[in-house]
């Protein structure tokens, strides 16, 4: 169900699924979600047959089954086109999954479509049979607790899919300990914070420390990932939103939108104006 705001489109869950988490198996020969928009819970779909062109925040993917997708809820994304397809679908929102694997999926995002080998396809469905054996089951006294569980289940089974082709070690050095914690409280203030000491502040290290900790580990200084997750936003909203350029700034933390204009032209070679004409063609 699609919520219709200023804002970018929501796609909530239905009205019938079980206090924020939603589970089914469909059959598509046309789309009904050809247009952007954003998913209300942490979900998954996965592909079970056919083949699908999608886009997920500007970056474009073509995949064939057997395939799992992760869509966080501050990712946009919409359908392009698809062959006959059948997907599985599960989604929760934050308050029914277990902590830890929240903390996962923050970590692992954004995260690119994942082919599954046959055999982790079929422990998948397994696994994937069994909860929405539970979420029809109504009649038993622990039904909730029950599908909930099952849910957690099957979103810990799919993480550990997407850890493993990570190839992620269990020991983290100290740099990569430390950009990880910038990266969330990026996440949670890029519309507040737009200075390096100001995270480092959060942190209690120094900036020059910070910087050189997270350069180090990606590739890339600190003020360019505040300027990069900033115009993502600003590009999300440009697009997928009727909001003027100029609310957009003040939305994103800049009272100077010609600053926040030329931030913005400076970043990706065009006007916010000219981006917005661009993709609307």
């Amino acid at each position: 169900m699609r919520k219709n705001t200023h804002n970018i489109p929501v796609n909530s869950m239905d009205s019938d699924s079980h206090q924020g988490i939603s589970i089914d198996k469909i059959n598509l020969e046309k789309s009904d979600f050809t247009h952007s928009h954003r998913d209300e819970g942490h979900t998954f779909h996965i592909l079970e047959k056919g083949t699908v062109h999608l886009e997920i925040d500007f970056n474009q993917y073509e995949i064939s089954a057997p395939c799992v997708v992760y869509m966080h809820p501050n990712q946009v994304h919409r359908i392009l086109s698809f062959d006959h397809i059948t997907i599985c679908s599960l989604s929760v929102n934050d308050e029914h999954l277990n902590p830890d694997y929240l903390k996962l999926l923050e970590e692992i995002t954004p995260t690119t479509p994942l082919e599954l080998s046959d055999k982790n396809y079929l422990v998948f469905y397994d696994l994937f049979k069994l909860c929405h054996k539970f979420s029809i089951e109504k009649n038993s006294k622990l039904h909730y607790s029950l599908f909930k569980d099952s849910c957690n289940m099957v979103v810990a089974f799919l993480i550990s899919q997407f850890l493993d082709h990570k190839k992620e070690e269990t020991h983290h050095s100290r740099f990569e300990i430390i950009t990880q914690h910038f990266k969330k409280l990026l996440e949670k203030n890029y519309r507040t914070y737009k200075r390096p000491a100001a995270y480092a502040d959060q942190l209690n290290i120094s900036t020059s420390y910070l910087n050189e900790c997270v350069k180090n580990t990606t590739g890339s200084s600190v003020s360019q990932h505040i300027q990069n997750r900033v115009v993502l936003e600003a590009k999300r909203m440009l697009y997928y939103s009727d909001k003027s350029i100029k609310e957009i700034s003040f939305e994103l933390g800049y009272d100077d939108y010609t600053y926040f204009s030329r931030l913005f032209t400076k970043a990706t070679g065009m006007s916010a104006l000219s981006f917005r004409n661009k993709y609307h063609d």
